[in-house]
C-alpha cells in the first residue's frame, strides 16, 4: 500500500515538474542563469491574484462552487512565484559570492613575452 502510494506521488511530481507552466517557470529560475529573473518574475503573482479575486467575486455572487478550486490554485501559484523572488535573490548573491572568491583564489597566469619576428 505504502509502496504504490509512494510511486503515485512520485509521478504526479513528475507530471506536475515536467507540464505544469508555473512549475516550468520555476525550474528555469533555479537554474544560475535564470537566477537575475526571480525578483521581477514576482510580477508574475499579480494576474493570478487577479484571477483568483475575480472568481471570488464570481463565487460570491451564485456561481459554481468548483471554482473555489481554482482560487485555491491561483493563490497557490502566485504564493510561489512571491515566494520564489527573495530565494532567488539569496541564491544569486551566494552565486556570485563563490564565483568571486573562486576568481580570487585562482592562480595568476603569468602573461608570455610576444615573439619577436626574426
Amino acid at each position: 500500500m505504502f509502496r504504490l502510494l509512494w510511486a503515485a506521488s512520485g509521478h504526479t511530481r513528475y507530471y506536475q515538474r515536467r507540464y505544469m507552466p508555473t512549475n516550468v517557470v520555476l525550474d528555469a529560475i533555479r537554474t544560475r542563469r535564470g537566477l537575475k529573473w526571480g525578483v521581477p518574475t514576482m510580477l508574475l503573482a499579480i494576474p493570478y491574484l487577479l484571477a483568483a479575486s475575480i472568481c471570488t467575486s464570481l463565487i460570491a455572487d451564485g456561481g459554481p462552487g468548483w471554482l473555489s478550486l481554482l482560487v485555491l490554485l491561483f493563490v497557490w501559484n502566485s504564493l510561489k512565484f512571491i515566494i520564489m523572488g527573495p530565494i532567488s535573490l539569496a541564491h544569486l548573491t551566494r552565486a556570485r559570492v563563490r564565483e568571486a572568491v573562486a576568481r580570487r583564489r585562482a592562480p595568476i597566469m603569468p602573461m608570455s613575452r610576444p615573439r619577436s619576428a626574426s
